[in-house]
């Protein structure tokens, strides 16, 4: 059964300097919902004020991608952080990024961790409590973007913090539902045509395809295209067309 609506969202802001990697101001123009860096894996002050400005020009909704402090690992790498020192850095990414939302005339509507973090809170209660423990601490009643049945899913439900279920459409997936780890080859999908044929698949009927050839269920409200692989742009506008042509309305979940 088609899905009514479906988010379209993309990691943007992942710069910092002079460096820029994802074209924000492009990709603004398709998603509907914006994750964006918050300092910790990659963005600084102006980057993040200028994608919020851009965002809330457009109608975008603003999310905090909220990461472990690893700049120079992209939040990619494995870290072991103290859950009373990870919930105060959630809340600090949190509150740095509403600050420039706000003067944009906006203000964050949902948190989604990235990378390392992202991918330890699926399995790791404490790590997941302490991600829920920051949300509550910046804004009691923001969503969590987070994989469906993950350990921060849970986590979030056992306070009463919203939770909004999210779908990859260009990574691979595990006969658990869970994503392949980008140090195994085959983790992330280059091609446009399989990636456009997924969210597709996901919007219709809920299922991908694993890593092992095995249906997997996937009840999403939330499609995620990255923005830093090549071609992101023209990528997330093939699934968005397709998306629409296929019936269902792209349009953000708050």
């Amino acid at each position: 059964m088609t899905r009514a609506s479906m988010d379209l969202n993309a990691d943007l802001g992942e710069g910092f300097g002079r460096w820029r990697l994802t074209d924000d101001e492009q990709l603004l123009s398709v998603v509907t919902s914006a994750n964006v860096a918050c300092g910790f894996h990659a963005g600084d002050a102006v980057t993040m004020r200028r994608v919020c400005a851009l965002a809330a020009e457009r109608g975008v909704r603003i999310g905090a991608q909220v990461s472990y402090r690893d700049l120079a690992g992209f939040g990619r790498r494995a870290m072991d952080v103290p859950p009373d020192e990870l919930a105060a850095e959630v809340a600090y990414q949190i509150g740095a990024l509403d600050v420039f939302a706000r003067a944009a005339g906006a203000a964050v509507a949902y948190v989604k961790p990235h990378g390392a973090l992202y991918n330890r809170v699926v399995r790791d209660g404490v790590q997941a409590r302490a991600v829920v423990e920051g949300v509550l601490l910046a804004d009691g009643g923001l969503p969590l973007l987070c994989l469906p049945g993950s350990a921060l899913h849970r986590s979030a439900g056992e306070v009463g913090l919203p939770v909004v279920a999210e779908a990859f459409a260009d990574r691979a997936y595990t006969a658990e539902g869970t994503l392949v780890p980008r140090t195994e080859e085959g983790a992330v999908l280059h091609d446009p045509a399989e990636v456009v044929e997924r969210s597709v698949a996901i919007a219709r009927s809920g299922t991908v395809t694993s890593h092992g050839g095995r249906p997997v269920p996937v009840r999403a409200r939330s499609l995620c295209v990255h923005g830093d692989t090549t071609g992101a742009v023209e990528l997330a506008r093939r699934v968005r067309a397709a998306l629409e042509d296929a019936g269902v309305r792209v349009e953000a979940f708050t």
